[in-house]
């Protein structure tokens, strides 16, 4: 029997994801990205599903590799326009009681203080169900409009270190367990002796003072990381919970698992201190002959020029200056490494062309798209998770909400009548419903590290002085 398959739904606050072109189809509703009443719908679909959460991915920038222009993105509305995600949280948190949220946020487009007061705000108004997903931004047109240029793909993870560091000491170590007293007798809300100034000086950063908001049921949210270079992978063993991959192939992904559970070993964690999910976007009806169907029905509205938008942004690559038969090529650039990697050199069995890249993106961007009936669909999830060890699966959609009410009605329990399958949630935070254990942190994650925070102090002081 497999081990259980988990599911998260890949969503944007934008409307054109991971399937471009895919919004001019008539039952698609993305464009109804600004309306709460389209979230909020959502997230009831989603938890009458039991997904674990769902996952918002953001971009601060606009693609515009592809043909050395923006004018492509935005014409096809390639992720953009596009909204903030962090604003969804807690509407969708109000109709639901268990749905978690995985809010992407990167690390050079806010200050780690504000930020940390951002996230303990969510945790709060959500009762300890989000999550962050940490990235440190691949798009130079993000970075041009704050004023400064992109930096090196590796230095950014050095930077991110540091970033994490600040954010512990907040979270752990500024306010201890029981600082807040609301003793009305006395008049003390919370006790000061028991809230501590961080002492923060570092190569980027400098926080002398406190953690604004008190202790939220997680401390830190569920951390999720999606970089998948090699100095990625470093960082997420290190630090992630979660794992994303977008994996074209089940040999590049079961590399990837494989990978992953043997740094997280040498990171002094275990194997399963890692849940890692893959994107995959699923195609699924009453039948094989009717769920092709519908695929082709969806393949109608691809736009393959939004499709080589994404890849170019994604890559670093112009694809635009190829030819439709050129191979795709291993070019070092400072975007997404780890997807200029899988689609080069990632499967030795599998060499892409231009024009096959496009057509792959086009529904489902750097995950494969699995089409056919309950069964035939469960069938594949399961091979995929004894072939390759993953988790769980980060399921894109074609047409929203349609592609999630068909999972959540035909797949779903065709899963848990299997055994596959989740019936219900665990009680608890998101921390708890995923790993079964406490509300925060365990001991064997560095965050641990910084509960301490005054000898943390003393021992940064010492080390200075020596």
């Amino acid at each position: 029997m497999s081990k259980p398959i988990r599911f998260n739904a890949f969503e944007m606050n934008c409307v054109g994801h991971q399937s471009p072109g895919l919004w001019t189809h008539p039952r698609d509703r993305s464009w109804q990205y600004k309306d709460l009443d389209y979230w909020t719908g959502l997230a009831k679909t989603l938890e009458k599903g039991i997904f674990d959460g769902v996952f918002i991915a953001d971009v601060l920038g606009v693609y515009d590799v592809y043909k050395g222009s923006a004018r492509h993105a935005i014409e096809q509305a390639a992720q953009i326009p596009v909204n903030d995600p962090l604003q969804l949280a807690a509407p969708m948190a109000l109709v639901t009681e268990h749905l978690g949220f995985g809010i992407t946020s990167s690390i050079f487009f806010e200050h780690p203080y504000p930020f940390a007061r951002r996230l303990s705000t969510a945790d709060h108004l959500t009762k300890g169900r989000v999550g962050w997903n940490i990235v440190t931004s691949y798009l130079e047109s993000g970075s041009r409009n704050l004023g400064g240029t992109q930096t090196r793909h590796d230095d950014r993870y050095d930077v991110a270190d540091e970033y994490l560091e600040v954010l512990y000491k907040l979270w752990e170590g500024s306010w201890e367990d029981g600082a807040v007293l609301r003793d009305r007798e006395r008049r003390v809300f919370t006790d000061p002796d028991k809230v501590h100034e961080i002492g923060h000086k570092g190569r980027h950063y400098e926080v002398p003072g406190y953690h604004l908001c008190e202790p939220s049921p997680q401390r830190t949210p569920v951390l999720y990381q999606a970089g998948a270079s090699s100095r990625g992978r470093r960082f997420a063993a290190q630090h992630a919970e979660c794992v994303f991959v977008a994996a074209p192939t089940r040999t590049v992904l079961r590399n990837y698992v494989s990978d992953m559970r043997r740094l997280a070993v040498a990171a002094g964690r275990k194997p399963d201190d890692l849940l890692v999910y893959t994107l995959l976007t699923i195609i699924v009806d009453e039948t094989d002959a009717r769920a092709q169907a519908r695929f082709e029905d969806y393949r109608r509205h691809v736009s393959l020029d939004g499709s080589l938008v994404f890849m170019s942004g994604w890559t670093g690559i112009d694809f635009g200056t190829y030819a439709p038969t050129d191979l795709v090529r291993k070019v070092e650039t400072n975007a997404i490494v780890s997807a200029v990697d899988a689609l080069s050199e990632g499967d030795p069995d599998k060499r892409w062309t231009i024009e096959e890249l496009a057509v792959f993106g086009g529904i489902g961007g750097l995950g494969p798209v699995l089409v056919g009936s309950p069964a035939t669909v469960a069938d594949l999830l399961q091979q995929w998770v004894e072939e390759t060890d993953v988790d769980g699966f980060n399921l894109a959609y074609a047409v929203t909400p349609e592609t999630f009410e068909n999972i959540v009605g035909l797949l779903v329990p065709e899963l848990q009548r299997r055994g596959v399958y989740p019936t219900a949630y665990r009680p608890g935070t998101l921390r708890e419903k995923l790993f079964g254990a406490g509300p925060t942190l365990g001991a064997g994650h560095p965050a641990a590290g910084y509960r301490d925070i005054e000898a943390v102090k003393a021992a940064e002081a010492a080390r200075a002085a020596a």
